[in-house]
């Protein structure tokens, strides 16, 4: 009886995450422009910051593009003239504030002022807290965290000063909830969650309405930081396919992307009551082809309701 009291707590969740998604199915929300846009993408010499530099080249962008891999990043600027955009290329070690702030001065002074900002430069390392040495932790919190401050502070002003632009954090379910042998990188990420939401207030405090802001938190994707990654959010994602939902989510200006947008949903359960969490372990032991159901449903067709079903079946 208790087992089912604690359910019904979760009854308000699913209700506003199934009228959710069929608000979006017929209410779809108007994709902005931004041909002729100077973008910046760190880390863009491969993987998603690679394809997200592909999109917005066919979306007749400037491109500016940072990694610290030379060969990398000249063959995604290569492509991006193939596709028809300008692009810039510049080698920068996104570990180094100094190397950051002079680097901006160049692309100022040879490009422009930067519209959209593209936060996505990561590294990770994988092992227990003991065996993560110190040059690594610091090195993670620099990259996936300090450097979003630094790139902020080099090309934010301008996009105040004309009340119009896009900063992009591209952060991690690993910001909302933690995995074992990560911790470094979590701890990175949800700082880095906790900057795109302080930067989205501090913003709005400041009445600059026209500067957007985006964070996307997806699952662990397929490219080959990690090897054979995966966690109980879901199954591991490729590049393609999120890549797709950054780019719509830019385009519509949404606040925050997860994906799969199951992870939302999960995320909130966190700051349930101990009672609705109880539930949703309850569930978990009960059966665990009904948790896994609700992942793939969420994907597929965002609904949450399909989860009901199949967990008490």
């Amino acid at each position: 009886m208790k087992f089912l009291l604690d359910q019904l707590l979760l009854l308000p969740l699913l209700i506003f995450f199934t009228l959710e998604s069929f608000l979006k199915l017929f209410i779809p929300k108007k994709r902005k422009s931004v041909a002729g846009e100077i973008v910046l993408i760190t880390g863009a010499g491969h993987g998603l910051g690679r394809l997200t530099a592909y999109e917005f080249a066919k979306l007749k962008c400037k491109l500016v593009l940072w990694d610290i891999n030379k060969h990398g990043i000249e063959e995604t600027a290569a492509e991006c003239r193939r596709l028809g955009a300008r692009a810039h290329a510049f080698v920068v070690d996104c570990s180094n504030r100094e190397d950051i702030y002079s680097t901006a001065k160049k692309v100022k002074a040879e490009v422009g002022d930067v519209s959209i900002l593209v936060n996505n430069a990561g590294v990770v390392y994988t092992s227990d807290l003991f065996a993560t040495q110190d040059p690594q932790i610091e090195k993670t919190f620099e990259v996936n965290t300090l450097a979003h401050f630094w790139t902020a502070k080099a090309f934010l002003p301008a996009m105040m000063n004309n009340n119009h632009g896009h900063i992009v954090t591209v952060a991690s379910a690993a910001g909302h909830t933690v995995v074992p042998f990560l911790l470094a990188y979590c701890s990175s990420k949800f700082a880095a969650v906790g900057f795109h939401r302080g930067l989205t207030e501090e913003l709005a405090a400041l009445k600059r309405t026209g500067v957007k802001t985006t964070c996307l938190c997806p699952n662990f994707i397929n490219t080959g930081f990690i090897k054979n990654p995966s966690t109980s959010l879901g199954p591991t994602l490729e590049p393609e396919e999120v890549v797709v939902k950054l780019i719509n989510g830019i385009l519509t200006e949404q606040k925050m992307i997860f994906v799969p947008s199951s992870i939302r949903f999960l995320t909130l359960l966190e700051r349930c009551p101990g009672t609705a969490k109880r539930a949703l372990d309850g569930l978990i032991q009960e059966s665990s082809s009904g948790v896994c159901f609700l992942v793939y449903k969420r994907i597929e067709s965002d609904y949450i309701i399909s989860w009901i079903t199949s967990s008490s079946s």
